[in-house]
């Protein structure tokens, strides 16, 4: 250490470059905020295949939780990113823009009829939170209806509309009031609804609640409830939209449209990113000024997610999404493990729901070269980039059953 000419004391600091798992790990671990234990550093990535500090390889079914959605290095993302950057990375949405013109138009072209007006902002908690504020603007009400396991995020809006106690408990009270109902309960959904709702939020497919699909009866009841009542409805498409499930929107599958939905991880492909997307009457409801957003709606992540959206539609990636979830799907059925209760999801969104606690099995498969996630106490999820060919695929269920064998 040194001394300053205001007599504090100045650290050296090297930044790097840290090369090894060891270095790497011990600054995370130093001046990270303490909520992981982590073991594991990665430094490239290719596809669907991941590299860590030591050189091992894996197959990534984990894909940053569902938010490679391209795949990893793509060369049209990397491109449109430093193209952008080289050019311009910033421009608050009080301005117009080029590239994000472009961006909400492609944006917008995808959406049901209807859905037209869109509010960008960094991540999926934001835009969830945005929505909260337009469903209490628009409707004068205060109360959600949300569903048990659901998962909207951990600020504080989006946290109430969060199931999991041990996420919520910590920081009640919180300021939303919401009814929590059993997810794809017909009945309980029709109870809870009433002329004090403000907005019925659910996901087509819950993520973090262990990967279950929505019934097109409950959406659709959903839909017409929100009618009934003067409700908004809003889908949370934040994990099982933007191509995961074979279609774009995961709600898709069942033709029901909603007043507002949220889309962000695979958005841009892994640039920080959220979009809001709205019906005229419900964007019109908020006063100007009445919420914004410092980053939100920047080129950079603009010129990202046009490059995804362009992504998904030269290489037809829904199809293959499809097609590749179908194979997965088929091939971890095909191992008949009594370990095993059921496999569920849609395209490449896939829940293994097994007879005993994920963890174990999660930490088998990293050790094999496959990284998954849990999704709840036991199921393993499998999430990987919508790019995955047939061979790791096949790979990947080779591995799974090594695995549920040993």
């Amino acid at each position: 250490m040194t001394d300053t000419a205001a007599g504090h004391e100045q650290r050296t600091i090297s930044g790097g470059p840290y090369t090894d798992t060891g270095s790497i790990l011990g600054v995370e671990t130093a001046h990270g905020p303490g909520l992981w234990a982590q073991d594991v550093a990665f430094v490239r990535g290719d596809g669907a295949r991941l590299w860590d500090a030591d050189g091992r390889e894996y197959i990534d079914c984990m894909a940053g939780i569902a938010v490679a959605s391209v795949g990893h290095a793509n060369p049209r993302l990397a491109r449109a990113i430093a193209e952008q950057a080289s050019r311009l990375i910033v421009c608050p949405q009080n301005l117009g823009n080029d590239t994000r013109a472009s961006f909400l138009e492609s944006l917008v072209a995808r959406m049901p009829e209807g859905l037209s007006r869109v509010f960008l902002a960094n991540s999926g908690a934001e835009v969830n939170e945005a929505a909260l504020k337009w469903a209490r603007v628009a409707t004068g009400r205060r109360r959600v209806v949300a569903a048990k396991r659901g998962f909207a995020g951990r600020t504080l809006g989006a946290l109430a509309m969060t199931w999991e106690p041990k996420y919520r408990e910590p920081f009640e009270p919180l300021s939303v009031p919401v009814d929590f109902v059993r997810y794809d309960d017909l009945d309980d959904l029709e109870a809870a609804v009433s002329e004090e709702t403000a907005l019925i939020w659910l996901e087509p497919v819950q993520g973090e609640g262990g990967v279950h699909v929505a019934s097109e009866r409950y959406l659709e009841l959903a839909r017409a409830l929100a009618d009934r009542h003067g409700a908004l409805l809003a889908f949370d498409e934040i994990q099982c939209g933007v191509g995961r499930t074979g279609r774009f929107l995961a709600s898709e599958h069942t033709g029901v449209v909603p007043d507002m939905v949220t889309l962000a991880k695979g958005l841009a492909g892994g640039v920080p990113i959220g979009a809001l997307v709205m019906r005229e009457h419900v964007a019109k409801a908020m006063p100007a000024g009445g919420h914004g957003t410092t980053f939100g709606g920047n080129p950079l992540a603009a010129a990202a997610g046009l490059a995804v959206l362009r992504e998904i539609d030269d290489r037809d990636l829904l199809s293959h999404a499809t097609a590749m979830g179908a194979r997965l799907r088929r091939g971890i059925e095909e191992i008949g493990s009594d370990r095993v209760r059921e496999v569920r999801g849609l395209g490449l969104m896939l829940g293994l729901e097994l007879k005993e606690k994920a963890a174990p099995i999660v930490a088998a498969l990293r050790e094999a070269g496959v990284l998954t996630i849990n999704a709840g106490a036991t199921v393993v999820r499998l999430v990987p980039p919508l790019v995955i060919g047939a061979d790791d695929v096949d790979e990947v269920v080779s591995r799974l059953r090594r695995v549920l064998a040993a």
